[in-house]
């Protein structure tokens, strides 16, 4: 008997089709509300759990972000994004648990290492890729430390000290918030299995793929895709709709996402450009028959996607769930009809599959 799916989206391209496709330098921080604010209604209207609000020097900040939606909207909960370089533990938690008091809880945390070590460095943070991991280890320590109710926090490590820390704001819904990380290295994969309940990873061929989470599947750790959606009522439609985005991409937006990888030291993202631009020469950009890699060399690593009807992408994230991936983060093109779609036409199939299998 399999877990129940769970189905996230991101907020980062609300209000903006096919942002991805511009340079982060190029893009504006200023939150546009009113479109955040109709993204995330919609978002409720189509039972999506949790919206992620993502971190980057071109983006809101994540968490001012989702405390201002979360006073204006009702059901949606909030996966805020944090890299362990910005903020103390102490603070993070102070935030976190505010937003869940003026919430009723509806937040959890992303954790990200970063993927550009040149942004990194525009914040303070001068730590290669394996030390931001190592860093985020001690801070998940510290941060497990107050959610876990001890009436004071003490840690002295390698990145962090603190002496008896104490807040008097506590995680009022629950034990404290639900933890992700994010990333397809061994790094990632190890804190996951240290401190969270599912690593997000970026999809591959089933080769690739498997091998790669079976560690923290064993664990008890839960596995999610970062992946994006194109989805009809029929297998022709979807792949006109795909084919429909690259024609209106054109060429520029390649250049953006080779220059971004040459800046990169994200193995997510390094690797998912690299799989594409290879399956691109080879004129080979499935995966498997709906995971297609076409977009990536023009929307950047997020971009991979699936590519279907409505029944074969049912279909599909199903066989994921028997396989033990059982939670998804879509982006779409636009995101608000894409999600639309998928409420419509795939999600009533994938819980009346999960009802044939007894899932819970």
């Amino acid at each position: 008997m399999g877990k129940r799916l769970r189905f996230h989206w991101s907020l980062s391209s609300a209000g903006a089709q096919l942002k991805g496709a511009t340079a982060r330098a190029a893009q504006s921080g200023v939150p546009d509300i009113d479109a955040h604010l109709r993204f995330c209604r919609a978002a409720e209207e189509c039972e999506i759990e949790s919206l992620l609000t993502a971190v980057g020097f071109h983006r809101p900040d994540p968490i001012a972000l989702a405390s201002a939606l979360g006073m204006l909207t009702s059901k949606i909960k909030f996966m805020v994004a944090c890299r362990s370089g910005l903020v103390s533990p102490t603070a993070f938690v102070q935030q976190v648990n505010t937003v869940s008091a003026l919430t009723g809880g509806r937040i959890c945390v992303n954790m990200v290492g970063g993927h550009t070590p040149e942004e990194q460095r525009r914040y303070g943070d001068f730590l290669a890729h394996d030390g931001r991991f190592e860093r985020t280890d001690e801070f998940l320590t510290i941060c497990r430390g107050f959610w876990g109710g001890l009436p004071e926090v003490s840690f002295h490590g390698k990145y962090f000290q603190v002496e008896k820390g104490k807040l008097q704001i506590p995680f009022v819904f629950g034990k404290g918030p639900e933890i992700f990380v994010s990333g397809s290295s061994p790094r990632a994969a190890d804190l996951a299995i240290k401190h969270a309940s599912c690593l997000w990873t970026l999809p591959d061929g089933p080769e690739e793929l498997w091998p790669r989470i079976r560690p923290v599947l064993e664990s008890g750790v839960e596995v999610g895709l970062l992946v994006s959606l194109i989805t009809r009522p029929t297998r022709r439609e979807a792949l006109a709709a795909a084919q429909s985005t690259l024609e209106v991409l054109g060429s520029s937006p390649r250049v953006v996402h080779a220059e971004f990888a040459k800046r990169s030291d994200s193995v997510a993202f390094g690797s998912t450009l690299a799989l594409a631009e290879r399956n691109q020469e080879r004129n080979q950009e499935w995966l498997t028959r709906c995971l297609w890699t076409g977009a990536v060399p023009f929307l950047g690593a997020p971009a991979i996607a699936l590519v279907g009807s409505f029944e074969e992408i049912a279909q599909t994230l199903l066989d994921y769930g028997q396989t033990g991936i059982t939670q998804f983060l879509f982006m779409g093109w636009p995101d608000t009809e894409e999600m639309k779609l998928f409420r419509q036409g795939v999600l009533p199939l994938v819980r009346a599959g999960e009802s044939r299998q007894g899932a819970t």
